[in-house]
């Protein structure tokens, strides 16, 4: 069986950083405040005129020197994100443009929060099919551009960034590594408590809108039954799980599904309280931050799941 393989990770952070304190002249909010219902304490904000383009193509540099290759050795680009910098062309072909591909193919994925996982699965079907050896999967996104800085409630969550994974073909039927799992799922009628009220049809950008009580209760209860199908699927259970690395949106939201999971808190990775979140890019910089501090090892069972607007939500097992 032809599986796809984590051969590299890496990610990018805009140099600016934005603690909580700097919310406090502004709104009716504080550090301690934040703290204590997101567990964010700083997140990092885009420099004027950085493009989600422009960090998804360093986190794909980063990724692929990890790796030990070139841009030569990817086949694909496949790019999550709400905030591409044009409504067309895709942001995956100006990051290919950027690494000097010319060669293969890019596209963007769009489901939000859930991007990467969906992005991740695609291209994980697209390498057991024989369309590509190496997929270059990206999550990227410049939130800070869709914040109302007058909502408490919304504008101190989000944060940009990116992260990049090199995902390979894996051919010997010996190895257990490997993308073991991914379980995937949407429900519409749910648009309403996570959205953007603006697009191109209406003629405005928008600003993100959130109900965060219902939010949180669909995030729990969603991405604990999807992990434990995916890990139905591939036939492990949670006590064969080494790590979890869910999307990192808020602290509570990753106590609650471990909770539910009955998986100690030990065993979750957590970057919330320097990232924010960052929508489809948390996962992937998740997991470059844990492997730059020697956590994951190779043969560690991970489970990864998000949920984002749409609903939409998704959680891959992997052997790494």
């Amino acid at each position: 069986m032809r599986r796809s393989i984590v051969e590299g990770i890496g990610h990018y952070l805009p140099q600016r950083v934005v603690e909580n304190s700097e919310f406090e002249d502004k709104l009716d909010t504080n550090d301690a405040w934040i703290r204590s219902r997101t567990g964010i304490e700083r997140r990092h904000f885009a420099a004027k005129g950085e493009t989600t383009s422009d960090m998804g193509t360093k986190a794909a540099f980063a990724a692929i020197e990890n790796a030990g290759l070139s841009p030569d050795d990817i086949d694909a680009i496949i790019l999550a994100t709400s905030t591409a910098d044009l409504t067309f062309p895709s942001a995956a072909t100006m990051v290919q443009n950027g690494l000097g591909m010319q060669h293969g193919f890019a596209f963007d994925v769009q489901a939000v929060c859930a991007g990467f996982v969906y992005a991740l699965a695609t291209a994980n079907s697209m390498i057991a099919s024989g369309q590509a050896n190496r997929v270059l999967v990206i999550g990227a996104e410049t939130f800070s551009n869709l914040m109302d800085w007058s909502d408490r409630g919304t504008c101190v969550l989000f944060g940009d960034g990116a992260g990049a994974m090199v995902l390979a073909a894996q051919d010997d039927p010996s190895s257990s590594r490997g993308v073991l799992a991914i379980n995937l799922r949407s429900d519409g009628r749910y648009k309403d408590i996570l959205f953007v009220d603006g697009g191109v049809s209406k003629d405005t950008t928008g600003h993100l809108r959130m109900q965060g009580k219902e939010v949180f209760r669909h995030a729990v209860e969603k991405l604990s039954n999807t992990a434990l199908d995916a890990l139905e699927q591939a036939e492990l259970t949670t006590a064969d799980v080494d790590w979890i690395i869910p999307h990192q949106a808020n602290k509570r939201i990753l106590e609650g599904m471990a909770k539910r999971l009955k998986v100690p808190m030990e065993r979750v990775i957590m970057t919330v309280h320097d990232h924010g979140n960052t929508s489809a890019a948390s996962i992937p910089l998740a997991m470059s931050t844990a492997s730059s501090q020697g956590r994951l090892k190779k043969g560690d069972v991970v489970v990864t799941g998000a949920i984002g607007g749409g609903l939409a939500w998704g959680t891959a097992v992997i052997r790494w």
